[in-house]
């Protein structure tokens, strides 16, 4: 038994990432500010991937989120107020780090390239403000381009006489 004068600190190896992307090293290495209450904050994936989703929905040229099942599956969800802000979006988390895939509707005439790297700024900007992660990766997969007269498909279809 150790006398009460040996004090004894936690240390951690880390943990091996098999080929991941995000750190994965044991929050215990990680040193306690002086007066912190020593602790373990876990941050769920499925907050990162919310605060992603919203971050890129305010992006100036994103029309949506997901790919085309993914978007009707929306459009549902919306109908009965349970719109899911995680649509379209996958991350990966580890303790200190954290990765965002997402796959966006452009609307048109909207320059492609400047609305990705605009997702990308914004989603890596919030996961780091918000939930205090360093961001190693921001993929955008740009699926579709919305086309202003896409959601007047109701009045193409009244009849042109009286």
């Amino acid at each position: 038994m150790a006398s009460n004068t040996e004090k004894t600190t936690p240390t951690a190896a880390p943990v091996a990432t098999g080929g991941a992307r995000v750190d994965r090293t044991d929050a215990l290495a990680r040193p306690v500010a002086p007066g912190a209450t020593a602790g373990r904050t876990v941050i769920a994936d499925g907050v990162v991937a919310k605060v992603a989703g919203i971050a890129a929905r305010e992006v100036l040229g994103v029309y949506a989120l997901g790919g085309g099942g993914q978007r009707a599956l929306g459009f549902f969800r919306d109908a009965i107020n349970a719109t899911d802000l995680t649509q379209g979006v996958k991350v990966e988390v580890g303790e200190t780090q954290a990765a965002a895939d997402l796959t966006i509707v452009v609307e048109y005439p909207a320059p492609i390239q400047e609305v990705a790297d605009n997702v990308r700024a914004a989603v890596a900007g919030a996961i780091t403000r918000l939930v205090g992660l360093e961001v190693v990766e921001v993929n955008v997969e740009v699926n579709d381009v919305h086309l202003p007269g896409d959601d007047n498909d109701d009045d193409a279809d009244e009849s042109r006489v009286a």
